[in-house]
């Protein structure tokens, strides 16, 4: 790239519409559409924002919002569109009102009077809606999946991912200005799976928030959130997806009942009336588990810190991870992970130190993973600060930076080409 151009780009203030329509970045982490992408579209937003960009993150107006603007950070909005419904829908039905939803987008903007330098999309459903931002600006395209439908069907877990999704992402991997990829694996998939370009995927990483998540006390940790001292607590932070495999994790601690002080403490989830809810409890007593499991509900993003210093071992039992960001989180703040061969986290850990990637899928090999962070070997885990040092290149700062990397090049593009 242009050096001159290259720095123009970093010390332009961008004005950037990000696209998050059917999940908000301030909504309930844990719940059922709600999950490490908005954690993403925030952190990243605000991160944006504190280098002096404009960003203003759209996403549907739902039942609890508070005013069609939020300011969230420094340069930082959150936008609340409407179609006319603010009841809860299925993603799928969202597709039927993308063009509502762009009518009321343009409308804002022509109202705000501001005319964005590019578009960054979040999930399927906001690419479509940036597709048709994209034809009728004719600004630059940037899209990020975070999870592909082809992917999930070949993992077969709940309900499968309509053929409307697949034709749409294929669609999008080739109209759009560049794809940004966690992973080299995901790379690889849109380019097997959708035919997407090479040279079209970037890959970046997601990140963690070091400022938020780091080393706390243990037993001060425990006393807070009301465990033993003694207890071996193993964690669960996540959706109640089935890709999530959270019903294999609480198989597993069948095979660790020799562990009598062992407690799973499972974080997220939509409440008690679910029916995910009713399923998992359900299995728990039917294998006998009910003393040694603790549903502690959906805890705030910014509360997450002292489950994770309380536990000595947070699991990741997914079928399917585009990343693994609670792992991030985990090994912030000194805690070990186990995980299975999923996302990114299994490339980030140190076998047998940081963490442990499961040989394959099933409870045994989760009860497996879990034993050596309980057993004598545990005393070989590195200290807290050794766990957190080995996060240190995800911090939101670089993966903003990288992020800039890649408006920069479209930016680019985008010049040569008028």
């Amino acid at each position: 790239m242009d050096r001159d151009f290259f720095t123009t780009m970093k010390t332009k203030t961008l004005k950037i519409a990000i696209l998050s329509l059917h999940s908000s970045p301030i909504g309930a982490i844990g719940s059922q559409n709600t999950g490490g992408m908005s954690v993403y579209v925030r952190e990243l937003a605000r991160e944006l924002g504190r280098c002096g960009h404009r960003i203003d993150i759209f996403t549907r107006q739902n039942a609890h919002t508070n005013g069609q603007v939020v300011n969230l950070d420094e340069n930082v909005r959150l936008i609340h569109l409407s179609n006319g419904h603010a009841g809860p829908v299925p993603k799928l039905a969202l597709y039927h009102s993308v063009k509502d939803y762009f009518r009321a987008l343009e409308s804002f903007q022509a109202q705000d009077g501001l005319c964005y330098d590019l578009i960054h999309s979040h999930y399927w459903l906001s690419g479509l809606l940036g597709q048709i931002a994209q034809n009728r600006w004719h600004v630059p395209h940037i899209v990020m999946f975070h999870t592909l439908g082809a992917l999930k069907n070949m993992v077969a877990a709940g309900e499968p991912e309509p053929e409307l999704r697949i034709v749409s992402e294929k669609r999008l991997a080739k109209g759009c200005h560049c794809i940004v990829a966690s992973t080299a694996k995901e790379r690889e998939k849109l380019m097997r799976f959708y035919d997407a370009a090479a040279e079209r995927i970037k890959v970046v990483p997601c990140g963690v928030n070091l400022n938020l998540f780091r080393p706390l006390d243990r037993l001060a940790a425990r006393r807070r959130l009301g465990f033993e001292a003694d207890e071996s607590i193993v964690l669960y932070v996540g959706r109640f997806d089935p890709l999530k495999g959270l019903d294999r994790l609480i198989e597993a601690l069948a095979y660790l009942r020799n562990h009598t002080r062992l407690r799973l403490v499972i974080v997220g989830g939509d409440g008690e009336q679910s029916p995910a809810y009713q399923h998992l409890w359900q299995l728990v007593l039917k294998l006998g588990l009910k003393d040694r499991v603790m549903f502690a509900g959906r805890i705030e993003h910014a509360d997450l810190p002292p489950y994770y210093n309380a536990a000595n071992v947070l699991v990741i039992p997914s079928r399917y991870e585009s990343f693994g960001m609670v792992g991030l989180e985990s090994l912030a703040c000194g805690t070990p992970v186990v995980t299975t061969p999923v996302g990114a986290i299994e490339r980030i850990l140190r076998e047998g130190q940081t963490g442990y990637v499961v040989s394959d899928y099933t409870p045994a090999a989760l009860a497996k993973g879990i034993e050596s962070f309980l057993s004598d070997a545990a005393a070989a885990t590195p200290a807290p600060e050794i766990v957190r040092a080995s996060v240190f290149e995800f911090d939101w700062s670089h993966v903003a930076s990288a992020i800039m990397d890649q408006y920069a090049t479209v930016l680019k593009q985008q010049y040569q080409e008028a």
